[in-house]
């Protein structure tokens, strides 16, 4: 029996039994978070024994990672497609505004809270790596502390939608978003 550690591609044989798994996963992870969640809690939910999944992933933390790997590419595609530093920032707003249970993959919430964490060994890497990639256009149009700064401030501003605390200041996330976005333009600098 194989136990893969990679992110890779699944055989066309396994691949629907890998939905089936990832899809029960992503959803237990929103639920309890990665903390959690157990292989035993994702099998049963995907219809399989435990043992059954360790031909498809060599843990949870590796469901993880695909389920975290598969967001920043859809990441990285929507980001790339905007124009510029403002229309990659927005961009990057609006892809985490449509799909917020992604932005709380990436930072391991859902039962867990607020809290420094990762998967370990050489998946933390290459999806740092992989948020690097989604965050190339926002780096390549303005650099990079200027990139940090906008993706702190959406990031910020989407957890204020999500909790609804937005409402405290009676204002849209994505007109605050876009509001940063005018102040920050480099041509406003001295």
């Amino acid at each position: 029996m194989t136990r893969p550690d990679k992110l890779t591609a699944p055989s066309t044989g396994s691949a629907a039994k890998r939905e089936r798994i990832l899809d029960a996963a992503r959803a237990l992870f929103a639920e309890s978070g990665l903390e959690g969640a157990s292989l035993r809690a994702i099998a049963a939910r995907a219809g399989y024994t435990a043992p059954a999944l360790y031909f498809h992933f060599a843990s949870k933390e590796a469901i993880y990672a695909e389920l975290l790997r598969d967001s920043l590419a859809r990441l990285q595609e929507a980001v790339a497609q905007g124009q510029g530093f403002r229309g990659a920032a927005l961009a990057l707003f609006d892809f985490y505004a449509a799909h917020p249970q992604d932005l709380a993959l990436g930072f391991y919430l859902g039962g867990g809270g607020l809290a420094p964490r990762g998967l370990g060994g050489a998946l933390d890497p290459l999806l740092n790596t992989a948020l690097l990639d989604a965050l190339a256009p926002l780096r390549e149009a303005g650099g990079t502390a200027r990139a940090a700064r906008a993706f702190a401030q959406a990031v910020g501003l989407l957890v204020l939608s999500e909790t609804k605390r937005i409402r405290l200041f009676g204002l849209p996330a994505r007109a605050l978003m876009e509001a940063y976005l005018d102040l920050d333009a480099p041509e406003d600098r001295p």
